[in-house]
């Protein structure tokens, strides 16, 4: 049997644990093809197309444009970056966004975890939320793909022991979460959530947030992303790093974003 996590692709000697990549709604103003030139340009790998602009579910066409625009660049499509949230109203809206990534080519889409932060949801709106993702989660097995949850307030997924639980509770194969650093969490404690959930996280989101949203070069934080990345490349994880909220939402310095981000991602 080949080494890895389980679900995930081999790794041994040489194979590469980390794929840089960009988050396509990082830059919402540009068009697919000038985007995805962009990402290449940087030395980026593989791209996560977001549903909100770029790849929405109900226009086929845009779907079909943009992965057109990244294979056109040698771009691997990661992860169709959806905003189906696993809610009452939205629970007939999966398998249009199934078939859309499908379209995309990608092998995993990401949703959301309710409307509600893990305190705040009752008793019923997280057994709904877990019947939901469930069925989401047949779904996209029957069309061949992976879930993946963003991990975020406001949502089941604000903190790892939520996170952890709610993966139990859905009980599917096929479904992991992302991982990015929590809001105004020191380094340690970001560090210590992650390395907990690890084994379950399929990408993460890399931005530069202090304090609050404010916006900072990667760099800014690079003891953080340093000892993400120890830790990940230590567990021989294969996985996605995704360039998201760079500052000024400047197209123009993504070169050098993902300068460090290719710099920082070989820390070990």
């Amino acid at each position: 049997m080949a080494d890895g996590v389980p679900g995930g692709p081999p790794t041994g000697p040489g194979t590469p644990v980390i794929r840089p990549g960009l988050c396509s709604v990082t830059f919402r103003r540009l068009p697919a093809p000038e985007l995805a030139r962009r990402a290449a340009d940087a030395g980026l790998e593989v791209i996560e197309w977001g549903a909100d602009v770029h790849a929405p579910p109900e226009d086929p066409d845009a779907v079909r444009a943009a992965r057109e625009a990244s294979d056109g660049y040698g771009l691997t499509c990661c992860s169709y970056g959806s905003y189906f949230r696993a809610t009452q109203d939205e629970a007939a809206e999966f398998p249009a966004t199934a078939r859309a990534a499908v379209l995309l080519g990608a092998p995993r889409v990401r949703v959301w975890a309710g409307g509600a932060g893990s305190r705040d949801a009752t008793p019923e709106e997280r057994s709904g939320t877990v019947a939901r993702l469930r069925e989401a989660a047949r779904t996209a097995a029957d069309h061949g793909l992976e879930l993946a949850l963003e991990f975020h307030s406001k949502t089941l997924t604000d903190t790892v022991e939520s996170t952890v639980r709610l993966l139990d509770e859905v009980g599917s194969d096929n479904l992991r979460t992302y991982w990015q650093p929590p809001q105004d969490v020191p380094d340690e404690e970001a560090l210590a959530g992650l390395a907990a959930l690890v084994d379950r996280v399929s990408a993460v989101h890399v931005f530069s947030w202090w304090p609050g949203n404010h916006r900072l070069r990667l760099a800014d934080r690079e003891g953080l992303w340093a000892g993400v990345f120890g830790l990940l490349n230590e567990r021989r994880v294969p996985m996605e790093a995704l360039l998201e909220f760079v500052p000024g939402d400047d197209p123009d310095v993504l070169s050098r974003e993902a300068d460090t981000l290719r710099r920082v991602a070989a820390h070990r």
